[in-house]
């Protein structure tokens, strides 16, 4: 057996001063790859919240269409779900005010309207089936201050502005 070296002796330095800048910077680099996954994770998860979000208010106007196609449909019965769902839509997190215009627009406007013209129907069919017809004042309105049937400005002038069917 051959007979083995003797150990080199090992000079070690001990560095008493302060660091250099490369080696302050050199120790930071984890905590900076930290900070950068911890960024990336909170941009992540705010970018699925929208995405759930935006998700969930497609959802919502999907169901709002089928309740308005039902309340229009003309069937009495599936136009009574349809607005009991469009209430329901409407208190819901995901109406906002924009939404919540839209069904306003959609649900109140039309119907009153055709309560209107209800209103107007049947005062005509009540006046064509007196026996005696409905006086009405210098301005063309019936007694009760209600325009005549038919007495509609705007029909008469559809080429002005302002005028015409709306």
């Amino acid at each position: 057996m051959s007979p083995t070296p003797s150990p080199t002796p090992i000079e070690v330095f001990v560095h008493t001063g302060p660091a250099e800048w490369w080696q302050i910077l050199a120790a930071l680099g984890p905590l900076a790859v930290l900070l950068g996954a911890v960024i990336a994770g909170v941009i992540g998860w705010r970018t699925l919240k929208q995405k759930a979000e935006a998700d969930n208010r497609a959802e919502w106007w999907n169901r709002t269409q089928w309740a308005l196609d039902a309340v229009y449909s003309g069937d009495k019965k599936r136009g009574t779900i349809g607005l009991k769902v469009l209430k329901v839509l409407g208190e819901s997190e995901l109406a906002g005010d924009g939404e919540l215009a839209v069904l306003e627009a959609a649900s109140e406007k039309p119907l009153d309207q055709a309560a209107h013209a209800r209103t107007a129907r049947a005062t005509a069919e009540a006046q064509s089936s007196s026996l005696a017809p409905a006086r009405l004042t210098p301005s063309g309105a019936t007694v009760d201050g209600e325009p005549a049937p038919g007495d509609n400005e705007e029909d008469r002038n559809p080429g002005e502005p302002g005028g015409g069917a709306r």
